[in-house]
């Protein structure tokens, strides 16, 4: 296996609404941040992958117009998942482990304010069972919620308290669309009210991946990717325990997580039920540090939420603020696809 590292990660500044700006025009000032912080140029980089969703676009193929924002000519190794952007990273991680190049860009994006998200997300659920109902996004984390609560894992007051602690913790990060103290307010889903759910906006993210000795040659600090695994449930929510978080562990398990304690874990939970099952199905206990960045319930950029959850854990590790960390992305509905990777820094390096 390769050593692989996140050398850079940028953002933007997630809003709740961006109508002046096209996808291209929300992502090019991310591209350009990412690729300058490690001095490298488009033509420089082996391979380039990204996320998207074209219902969010409504229009096919809409990510061949992000194209025009990374620079398509020359021609250029490049691949797009139908997927969070966590997703993508793991194909350019993939291609890094071929051989066949050694840096890669990672970038996604999502505007979720043009249309309902709650709706468009119910093109996720099984197309004969479950999509002819219209469940939205809402109501199916609502439903999880409540098996929580019914088994006793939590109630609405600690939920409560989820929701407050990670909007807290964003108040430190400049890119955030919900901090501070946000009011639970009223019931959207029950259990589930407006504090326990994510907020609607637009926002992108990209990240360099480089490996071995290009990787310390073009970041002080690089994250090197220990360990990276992805799992699924299946399909249907009825033969689901919607309090538990099978893929998650396995993933875990085979990315490496439990073979040494983590300091810190950037959990992609945009419901606050969800950081319920996650920490239980990861065995994340009160000594690490979750969601220090105020994680997907201070900005929840579809398609991108979970990239970003990669590029923060990376970006502490590039302080010198983690050494080891857990990064977790999820899609579908009550986190049916589950990625985990484990990050290190440069001094437990092996």
């Amino acid at each position: 296996m390769r050593d692989v590292a996140i050398v850079a990660f940028a953002q933007s500044v997630h809003r709740r609404r961006t109508d002046e700006l096209s996808e291209v025009d929300l992502l090019m000032p991310v591209l350009h941040e990412v690729l300058g912080a490690t001095g490298l140029k488009a033509n420089e980089i082996g391979f380039t992958c990204s996320g998207s969703a074209d219902y969010l676009a409504g229009r096919a193929f809409s990510f061949t117009m992000a194209l025009d924002g990374v620079g398509a000519h020359p021609p250029i190794s490049e691949s797009h998942v139908e997927m969070d952007g966590a997703w993508a990273l793991y194909e350019a991680w993939v291609k890094i482990q071929t051989g066949e190049a050694d840096t890669a860009l990672v970038y996604s994006y999502g505007k979720s304010s043009p249309g309902r998200v709650r709706d468009v997300l119910t093109r996720q659920l099984d197309p004969y069972y479950l999509a002819p109902l219209w469940p939205d996004s809402v109501a199916l984390a609502a439903l999880q919620a409540q098996a929580l609560i019914d088994a006793g894992d939590t109630d609405e007051g600690a939920l409560a308290e989820i929701g407050a602690r990670n909007r807290t913790a964003a108040v430190d990060n400049p890119y955030a669309q919900l901090t501070g103290d946000v009011p639970a307010g009223d019931h959207l889903v029950h259990p589930l009210r407006t504090g326990d759910c994510p907020p609607i906006g637009d926002g992108a993210a990209a990240v360099v991946l480089a490996a071995g000795d290009t990787a310390r040659a073009l970041c002080e600090r690089p994250a090197w990717i220990r360990g990276i695994d992805h799992r699924i449930e299946a399909h249907s929510l009825g033969v689901r325990d919607l309090t538990d978080s099978p893929s998650a562990r396995l993933a875990a398990e085979h990315a490496g997580a439990f073979e040494r304690p983590v300091d810190t874990a950037e959990l992609h939970a945009p419901f606050t039920s969800q950081e319920v099952v996650l920490r239980k199905a990861l065995g994340l206990g009160d000594e690490v540090s979750v969601n220090p960045s105020g994680g997907a319930l201070a900005a929840n950029p579809i398609m991108a939420a979970g990239l970003i959850r990669l590029g923060e854990a990376a970006a502490r590790i590039h302080r010198g603020e983690s050494d080891r960390a857990l990064a977790h992305a999820t899609s579908g509905p009550c986190l049916q696809q589950n990625l985990v990777a484990v990050l290190e820094g440069e001094s437990a390096h092996v």
